[in-house]
């Protein structure tokens, strides 16, 4: 029983997250709760026994968000000019 609440808390958690990062106007902001969403997801396959699953999320959250992070430095350099 204790299981279910946690997964459910998490998955609702996970449901608001990303949508707030799909309507914030703000792109950093949506990159942060993308990241936040990962972390989440990483945390649902743990509960749910998948260490593996839950590895390959963190993995590619991290790189997903560096890339993301780079190429919003690159966008406002490039409005700078």
């Amino acid at each position: 029983m204790d299981s279910s609440i946690l997964i459910t808390t998490l998955l609702l958690i996970l449901i608001i997250t990303g949508l707030m990062a799909l309507l914030l106007k703000e792109i950093l902001s949506s990159i942060i709760l993308f990241s936040a969403f990962s972390f989440f997801a990483v945390f649902i396959y743990l509960a749910l026994g998948s260490p593996d699953v839950a590895f390959t999320e963190a993995i590619i959250g991290i790189v997903a968000t560096t890339f993301f992070m780079l190429a919003l430095t690159q966008i406002r350099k490039d409005e700078r000019k």
